[in-house]
């Protein structure tokens, strides 16, 4: 069976980064934008609808929760409700080719029945906004209370999309096997221990 490790992370805490460098440590595949890519090629849609459609918006809309199926959400329209179903099917597709790591999309409820390494990776919130300026793309001319505003909002719908499939609430460390503060870390500095820690669990 393949090992897996999904990453879940509040917005400007470095989960991506952590995600894509411990999978680099590890020799697994990295999934996380290739989703949304390879769902934009399958359906012909534009990946940035894609992108906010399966993680962050278009679930975050509907004010009933269920867990675990999409399509026991009867007032979500068809279409968002296909979307979900596909971005499953290619989740599960992609767990069982082999070793790999996941970030966001609610894969570690996707996954739950592969028994994946479930990681939540969070930061004070001064430490998420200086990375988020530090990323900023040029032109991007936020006040740092337009990013705040922003950075919640983000994780707020992040935490009612996962929270519809999942029997955890999105960042309660009961529903995860390891969190971690990167409030005033370097990220690549975390990575050497949390690889070796993985290996000694895995093995």
């Amino acid at each position: 069976m393949s090992h897996i490790i999904t990453v879940s992370r509040e917005f400007g805490s470095g989960g991506r980064e952590l995600g894509k460098r411990l999978a680099d440590a590890l020799g697994f595949s990295y999934f996380d934008r290739e989703i949304v890519t390879a769902l934009a090629a399958e359906t012909g849609l534009d990946e940035e609808y894609l992108a906010n459609s399966t993680e962050t918006g278009a679930l975050s809309q509907f004010p009933i929760h269920f867990a675990r199926s999409f399509t026991q959400i009867p007032t979500v329209p068809n279409d968002v409700v296909k979307l979900m179903s596909m971005q499953t099917s290619l989740i599960k597709e992609l767990a069982e080719k082999g070793n790999c790591v996941f970030v966001g999309r609610a894969a570690d409820s996707i996954l739950e029945e592969y028994n994946p390494f479930k990681i939540f990776v969070y930061a004070d919130e001064q430490s998420k906004l200086d990375r988020c300026k530090q990323r900023a793309e040029e032109g991007e001319n936020l006040t740092d209370r337009e990013m705040l505003r922003a950075m919640k909002r983000i994780d707020k719908a992040r935490a009612e999309f996962h929270d519809i499939i999942s029997e955890y609430k999105w960042g309660d460390k009961e529903g995860y096997d390891l969190c971690i503060n990167t409030t005033g870390l370097e990220i690549k500095k975390v990575i050497p221990a949390l690889a070796e820690y993985y290996r000694n669990i895995a093995s």
